[in-house]
């Protein structure tokens, strides 16, 4: 706005000085060519007609000389070239920027969430706060950001994150928390100002390096996320059990009660088969929540859908009954040497490697950057360095690269150079999660939504989420808008695309659990599919 007023006032300043100059050129002019005498004033008034082009009339009569109708017509020139001149280069742009949307600077919400920073991961932390009915508010100091987001009906306001005086203007005092992920410095200093501002505010900090969580700490932070670490877990995870037969990665409920995500082989003899087919339901047992293919999941799918050698299986049922089926998705090709081929030595890709050591499994690590730890400086997109660093010896390649533009390129390449491998990628952002599906990965975990979820858990007090780190979503939650309603006439799965796989009530674990099956007001129900079904089922059941 300071800006706005100060080029009108430099506009009428430069304008103001040529009608003045003019009037004395005008007076000058009367009196050498035409030898008229005038006053000051009369020629002001001349000026001012001819600039304005309102006319003049007046002293016409009385220019004889060329050289007197030459100075007229530049002036009337001038006054023609300020009018064409100043609506385009500054009348218009003046208006235009007075009717550009603010930034808001301010906001009124109260028992609300204040997220400093908007990324792709604050963004799926909204997703499950809207899910939850918890207001939010972004703050970021990106003007052209915030205005999109308040055009989009999204709650944002403006301001440096590390000042006090805008986590006033958003409320913090009266919020039930506040999220700051920046970068780990960054959110040092929102931490130190928002426990100055208030001692009683939960604070929630996500550490991108593992050394930075206890300096979080000390500055004030209640509670530390730490999403790389847990994704590089959860990748390693993936690379030392798909050739295995026996079972991990399971969420015991009950001896009568597990829920795995299970990831088809190639060679497996569920390969070209349908879930019917299968005997998954009719012959073993088993729930089947919904599958991945290629990438999207579908809940409960039926004859249309084939299972292929990227199918992730989401299944529910006894635990003997589960080993039986992840003993089928396992090739029945002799395996290849127990060794992982790991691109990127970030926070990820080492927190992978040791998981992976831990394990007794063999590494290879390949990264732009020499340092310790990483055996080849090369990149994953060169072929020349994926055949040095023996990928199409190995069992399995995890690509934990910063760029998912690199990590889609890097697939494409793997599929040409060493079409068996499999290829366990992260993405950081949740869209282009079907793009490496495309592209021939195996299996994909975004970092995006590993932190959104693990903030969610966090700050959700009616909803518990058990899995941050796999492809699917399983939480605990009450559900008070269906209760004294039978699961058949609420018809979930038909209208959210999730499965209650079983219910709390008191001290009993509930899992045989049919459409007649009636939700009591006190249950806890525990509920599986994918982000957005589970995001359907919280909005449909407790709002």
């Amino acid at each position: 706005m300071n800006n706005w007023w100060r080029r009108i006032v430099l506009s009428l300043v430069a304008v103001l000085v040529l009608v003045l100059v003019y009037a004395v050129v005008y007076r000058a002019g009367m009196a050498i060519f035409e030898g008229a005498s005038t006053t000051y004033y009369e020629a002001l008034q001349f000026v001012i007609e001819a600039l304005t082009t309102a006319g003049f009339g007046g002293d016409a009569a009385d220019w004889d000389s060329p050289q007197m109708n030459l100075m007229v017509i530049v002036m009337n020139l001038t006054g023609v070239l300020l009018v064409f001149l100043a609506l385009p280069l500054i009348v218009v742009p003046l208006f235009r920027e007075a009717l550009e949307d603010r930034p808001p600077e301010t906001t009124d919400l109260t028992d609300h969430v204040v997220i400093c920073s908007y990324t792709p991961r604050s963004d799926v932390l909204a997703e499950e706060l809207e899910a939850a009915n918890v207001p939010y508010v972004f703050v970021d100091d990106d003007p052209e950001l915030v205005v999109r987001l308040s055009r989009e009906g999204t709650d944002a306001i403006y301001g440096q994150l590390d000042q006090e005086g805008t986590l006033r203007a958003a409320n913090a005092a009266e919020a039930r928390a506040l999220v700051t992920d920046v970068d780990d410095e960054t959110n040092a200093m929102v931490i130190l100002t928002a426990r100055e501002l208030s001692s009683d505010l939960r604070i929630v900090s996500v550490a991108e390096n593992e050394d930075v969580a206890s300096y979080h700490r000390y500055a004030g932070a209640d509670d530390i996320v730490r999403p790389r670490r847990v994704l590089g877990q959860s990748l390693a995870r993936k690379a030392t059990t798909t050739v295995s037969a026996e079972l991990r990665d399971t969420i015991e409920f009950s001896e009568d009660l597990a829920v795995t995500e299970l990831l088809v082989q190639e060679q497996s003899d569920l390969v070209g088969q349908t879930i019917p087919e299968s005997g998954i339901r009719d012959r073993m047992g088993l729930t089947v929540i919904g599958a991945w293919f290629n990438g999207e999941f579908v809940p409960v799918p039926g004859p249309d859908h084939q299972v292929d050698g990227n199918t992730i299986l989401l299944v529910a049922g006894r635990r003997d009954d589960l080993s039986e089926l992840k003993a089928r998705t396992v090739s029945t090709l002799q395996h290849r040497r127990d060794r992982v081929v790991v691109g990127g030595y970030g926070a990820v890709g080492r927190t992978a490697v040791e998981t992976l050591a831990d394990d007794g499994v063999e590494t290879f690590v390949v990264d732009y950057a020499e340092m310790p730890g990483v055996d080849i400086v090369g990149d994953v997109t060169d072929e020349a360095d994926l055949e040095a660093a023996g990928v199409d010896e190995s069992r399995s390649i995890i690509l934990t690269l910063d760029d998912d533009a690199t990590t889609i390129y890097a697939t494409l390449v793997l599929k040409q150079v060493a079409p068996n491998v499999e290829i366990i990628a992260r993405a950081n952002e949740p869209g282009n999660i079907p793009k490496l599906y495309r592209a021939g990965a195996e299996y994909v975990l975004s970092l995006s939504t590993v932190t959104g979820r693990m903030l969610a858990s966090v700050l959700i007090e009616d909803e518990e989420i058990l899995t941050p780190e796999t492809q699917f979503e399983l939480v605990r939650t009450t559900a008070p808008q269906i209760a004294g309603r039978s699961l058949g006439d609420v018809d979930l799965r038909a209208r959210t695309g999730c499965t209650v796989v079983a219910a709390e009530r008191g001290d009993e674990l509930l899992t045989d659990l049919g459409p007649e099956f009636t939700v009591l007001e006190d249950d806890t129900l525990i509920v599986a599919g994918s982000d957005e079904a589970i995001n359907r089922f919280v909005a449909l059941a407790t709002e």
